[in-house]
């Protein structure tokens, strides 16, 4: 049968470990999971304009698999990790502009982990689930919480979901560390914790038809 699918993009460290492990727990909730590398092994950490190429490689792996017999198209959602997570938003930011105008097909809804939201509207086309660390130095929960009050309640739903004491690259197991002046440390409860939530955001968004259109 034909199943809903995530696809899967990496923040601007690279292609890193965590990207497969995220795909294989999509997998084990029942949905097909694209991880894609848009780096090749290169570190975009100082040049965020690797998001924008990120949210069009998206698109192009969401055309890729509208043409799988075991996917639906009409549900598939795009999850992504820091500079991934910018590119998630920018694949579903509404606005003037918007990517996913230019696009033939579109994402049903849409997870970011610890994206930098500082200067966005937040005005989604589709549902949106946001998790960030309270501690994150890179991508600040203030940001996120400010974008919050902008959008006001406009467009599709946002869900801000805040894991105290949690720092940027929660959800990578490796030892508390700094990379580039910011304090990275993995939190396993902040982890877990997410994982129930992008787990129940997924089963809400990407359940049954299509909703039409205003709906």
């Amino acid at each position: 049968g034909r199943h809903p699918a995530v696809v899967v993009l990496h923040g601007c460290g690279g292609f890193g470990a965590y990207v497969p492990v995220a795909a294989e727990v999509l997998k084990s909730y029942g949905y097909a999971a694209l991880a894609l590398d848009s780096l090749d092994g290169i570190n975009a950490c100082a040049d965020y304009d690797g998001a924008i190429a990120e949210a069009f490689d998206a698109y192009a792996a969401l055309d890729w698999l509208a043409r799988q017999d075991f996917v639906d198209p009409d549900r598939v959602a795009v999850l992504g990790f820091s500079m991934g997570g910018i590119a998630t938003l920018d694949d579903v930011a509404a606005g003037v502009g918007a990517i996913e105008k230019a696009e033939k097909r579109h994402f049903r809804a849409a997870v970011a982990y610890y994206p930098c939201t500082r200067y966005r509207a937040g005005v989604m086309t589709v549902p949106t689930l946001i998790l960030v660390g309270a501690e994150d130095d890179w991508a600040r929960a203030k940001w996120c919480r400010d974008m919050m009050a902008r959008r006001n309640g406009k467009g599709a739903p946002v869900k801000l979901v805040v894991y105290p004491g949690a720092t940027h690259a929660f959800n990578i197991p490796r030892p508390p560390r700094q990379y580039m002046g910011h304090h990275l440390a993995y939190d396993p409860q902040a982890t877990a914790d997410a994982w129930k939530e992008v787990r129940a955001f997924l089963q809400t968004t990407l359940s049954g038809p299509q909703p039409a259109a205003g709906k």
